[in-house]
Formats: structure tokens, sequence, C-alpha cells
């Protein structure tokens, strides 16, 4: 079995060329011979009418008393054969042509139609008792000599000619499967190769390679496809740096409550200590734990939602009574810091899933709190622009440098690369509002200035759209 697309390509090639080739020499071998057969009667016509006008013309014709006698020393061309016969089928004058012992058989048929005084235009086999009689060119013209009647038969010497043309068909169509196979041996190794790197490069990836790149200044189809692949081991590349990186998080993540339980289990079973100093132990342990807790329940709720393709119960509701509740429900943490919310809410409705927008706007106001200076104010504005509702959270805290922005909606990054864990946090919220914007065909952005304010800008579309379900 051929298995290289080389040897394919090249036999391929190869047989396309001989078919076409042959095809090609019996096309070409039928029209120019057509073409020469229609260019052959005319001229042997003219060459017919020459020759009886040089017999009628000849010196001796003016005191011969019979056509034998004024043809006697014509010496006829010899690249025909021609025929005279007289009215009564007896053959004045015969030239072989440059075969001599080719014959010219002439039917009654054929003599009978010249004879009377039509031109006989037709075909004459040399050799009728063989299978294959050579066939040639047969013309007959009618002429009078001394007011009697006469016929001549002319025929041309054609067959080395159509050896020659054969001949000379056949080296040209040789050389060229010759030259084309050769090319084609060349170009297919041009063709291959960039696949066959290609299939190495494949190989590599398949083992884990993903910092392979193939450097190509193609711009066809296989330059394309080079393109593409770079691209796809970018893709993987990231991707693969990415779950280096997921790993690592979740690692940390939870290292370190873990180490701090496991810390603090130990003092409690191994130190003395009063019962104040034993609750504060505990307390910590507890909290530990709620944070580990949180940290699965986000990763199981990020998991589930890269899996979702669409919202899980979409309904029509109040998309600012919602808000407001969340608010209310929010009143511990933002009371705690002494601040205030400047609302801007006109009754809207909007066609969503509930929960999961809670989940939005859970995250979004708590991180407002979680990074705004005591006392600050919080503002919240909505408002509907071609068919969509956008809300805007703006706080007035630390804010977040330019350089951090494409970054603050991957899991687990945080600004703060010291991961301060007094401000409580695993850095998947944003993920994961990220993630149910996005479920909702919508958008989210951030604008910030450092040391001032941080705006979060969420776009919803206010009724599903046909298009995209």
């Amino acid at each position: 079995m051929i298995k290289s697309l080389y040897v394919r390509t090249v036999l391929v090639f190869v047989g396309v060329v001989i078919v076409s080739l042959i095809l090609a020499f019996f096309l070409a071998t039928k029209l120019y011979s057509n073409s020469i057969k229609s260019m052959g009667e005319e001229q042997l016509i003219e060459s017919g009418k020459r020759i009886i006008m040089m017999i009628q013309n000849a010196p001796e014709a003016k005191t011969a008393s019979t056509l034998r006698e004024a043809t006697g020393n014509i010496m006829l061309t010899p690249v025909f054969q021609v025929k005279i016969v007289d009215e009564r089928g007896a053959v004045v004058k015969y030239s072989r042509g440059v075969d001599p012992n080719a014959q010219l058989p002439i039917t009654s048929e054929q003599y009978e139609h010249v004879i009377s005084g039509g031109i006989y235009r037709g075909v004459v086999d040399l050799h009728p008792r063989e299978t294959h009689g050579s066939e040639l060119m047969l013309i007959g013209l009618p002429f009078e000599f001394r007011e009697q009647p006469y016929a001549l038969f002319i025929s041309p010497e054609l067959n080395e000619l159509f050896d020659i043309f054969r001949r000379v068909m056949l080296t040209v169509l040789l050389s060229v499967l010759a030259m084309g196979s050769l090319l084609i041996l060349l170009a297919s190794r041009f063709i291959v190769k960039p696949l066959q790197r290609l299939t190495r490069a494949t190989k590599r990836m398949a083992q884990g390679d993903f910092g392979i790149v193939l450097q190509t200044k193609r711009k066809d189809e296989l330059g394309v496809l080079t393109a593409s692949f770079n691209e796809m081991a970018g893709s993987l590349r990231m991707l693969d740096q990415m779950r280096s990186d997921f790993v690592n998080n979740v690692a940390h993540e939870f290292q370190s409550p873990l180490t701090s339980i496991t810390g603090f289990t130990k003092a409690l079973r191994t130190k003395p200590m009063d019962e104040a100093g034993r609750r504060h132990y505990l307390t910590i342990i507890e909290e530990e734990s709620q944070r580990l807790a949180r940290l699965c329940s986000n990763l199981l709720r990020l998991s589930v939602l890269q899996q979702d393709r669409q919202p899980a119960h979409p309904a029509s509701y109040r998309l600012d009574e919602q808000i407001r509740r969340i608010i209310i429900a929010s009143e511990p943490q933002w009371s705690a810091k002494g601040i205030e919310f400047d609302l801007d809410m006109p009754d809207m409705t909007i066609y969503a899933d509930e929960d999961s927008l809670d989940q939005v706007w859970h995250n979004l106001i708590s991180n407002s709190v979680k990074f705004s200076k005591d006392n600050g104010t919080i503002g919240i504005t909505l408002a509907e622009r071609d068919g969509t509702a956008v809300v805007t959270v703006r706080d007035y805290g630390k804010g977040i440098p330019p350089e951090e922005h494409q970054h603050i909606f991957t899991p687990f990054y945080k600004v703060d690369k010291s991961r301060d864990y007094a401000v409580k946090g695993n850095g998947l919220g944003l993920s994961i509002v990220k993630r149910i914007v996005e479920l909702h065909h919508g958008e989210i952005s951030v604008a910030s200035v450092p040391a001032k304010e941080t705006a979060f800008t969420v776009t919803l579309p206010l009724q599903p759209d046909e298009r995209r379900s």
C-alpha cells in the first residue's frame, strides 16, 4: 500500500499526464489529419489541373494523334501517383510516385463518375486484400484531348508525411512526459516538505512540547495552515500555562488555611491555655474552615458555569429592585465602615436568570465595600441604552493600576501580589461574574484611577436575542 503523500502525488501526476498525452495524441492526430485532408484535396485538384494543362500545352501534343503519344516524354511528378484512363477504361499513363510497388486501384464506379464529367473526392485502399490496408486520398478530374474524354486520377504520397507527423507528435509528447515527471518530482518535494514539518511538529506537540513555532514565508494554503498551527500551539501553550497557574493557585489557596488549621489544632492539643485563648484559636480555625468552604464552593460554581451555554432559569423581573435587595442584604458590611450609597436606578425590567445575577451584584458590591475608604460613598447607576441595561458600580477607594485591568477577571488573580488574607477573597469572584455576564450575552468592563476611584460597568440585553439562542 502506498502511504507516502509524496509518492501518491507523483504517481497521480504522472498518471494524469500519461492519460492526457494519449488523449492529446489521438485528438491532435484526428484534428490535423482532417485539416491535412481538407487542404490536400484542394491542392490535389490544383495539381491535377496543372498536370492536365501541362499535357495539353506540351509541344508533343500539337502533333500527337493520341494522348499516349502526347504524354510519352512527359515525366510526371514523383510526389503523386497519377493514373490517366481513356473512355474505354484503358490506362494511358501511370506514374507510381516514390513507391514503385504501390498500386492505384480505380473502381468502375469511380471511373464512370469522372469520365462522365464529374469530380471525384474520396479515398483508395492501396492493399485491399490486407486486413489493415493503407488508405490514401484520391481525386478524379475529367478532361478532353483531341475531343476525346479522359479521366485523371491523382493521389498524394502522404504515408511518409503522416508517419513523420506521428513520430514528431510522439517525440514531443514523450518529452513533455519526461520533463513533467522530473519537474513534479522536484515540485512535490517542495509541496510535501511543509507537511512533513507539520507532522513532526504535531508529534512533538502530542508529547507535551507546546513551545514549538514553525517559520514560513508562504502565503498559500500551506502558509495559512502553518500559521493556524502556530496559533493553535500558542493557545495550547497559554492553556498549559493557565493550567499550571491554576494548580499552583489552588494549592496555594488551600495550603494557607490548612496550615493555619493544622497549627492551631496542634496548639490546642499540646499547649496549656485558658478559656479565652482556646476560644480565640477555635475562632481562627472556624474562619479558616469557612474560607476553605467558600473556595470549594467558588471552584465548583466556576466549573459549572464553564460548562453552561445559557442561563439556567431566565425570567422577567425588576432589575432595580434586585440591586436594592442585594444592597440591603450587604448592610452589615457597609454599615460597619460607615459607607453610604448614591443610587440612580429608574424602574427597569429585564429577562435573565435572577439567581445568577444575584451573585454578580453581590460580588461587585462586596468588592466596592471591601476596597472603599471608611465613611466613603459607593455610587450605583442604572440606565437603558439601545435595548440594554447598563449598570455601573463605582467606589472611591485605592483603585486598580492600568496594567492590571486585563488580568483581574483571570481565576485566582489578585491585584495585591502579597495575597493579604486580611482582605477576604480568593480571586475567583470576578471570574465568576464575567462568566455569568457572558452567559447572558452581556459585557463587563473596568475603568479605574489609582488612589481615586474604580468603576465596573455591566451591560446586559433587556430581552433575549433570538439570533443568539
